[in-house]
């Protein structure tokens, strides 16, 4: 189910997705590095981790749309990689605060995701 697409979409498409990938991954692994560079105070770990956690999904849905032409399930799957990330920044930093019930159900909404994608591709393939 891989999509063809013409290759200078795919070039733009990969370039949209890096300016996505870059900043949310330096964003989610170096908060501090990436907030000095930026520039942004006051500093905090656990929303610079977020808005990492989110660009990265932004990123994936992008490459994800290049692999598979069903468009739900490149959201979907998008959606999953920031749920996913969203999650393991509240675990990192549940030393910070939030609550205890927020790893559980930010996992339930990757979980959702993941479900969703593998009825539709299922349904897809009957």
């Amino acid at each position: 189910m891989i999509a063809r697409r013409r290759p200078w979409v795919v070039a733009l498409t990969l370039t949209c997705s890096a300016s996505m990938l870059a900043p949310g991954l330096w964003a989610f692994f170096a908060p501090e590095s990436f907030i000095a560079f930026v520039n942004y105070h006051p500093y905090n770990e656990h929303l610079t981790h977020d808005a990492g956690a989110f660009q990265i999904g932004i990123g994936a849905a992008l490459i994800f749309a290049l692999i598979w032409r069903d468009g739900l399930v490149a959201a979907l799957a998008g959606f999953a990689v920031a749920a996913g990330l969203h999650t393991l920044s509240h675990y990192i930093d549940r030393h910070i605060g939030g609550h205890s019930s927020d790893v559980p159900s930010l996992a339930l909404f990757a979980l959702l995701a993941l479900i969703a994608i593998f009825v539709r591709i299922r349904r897809s393939k009957s």
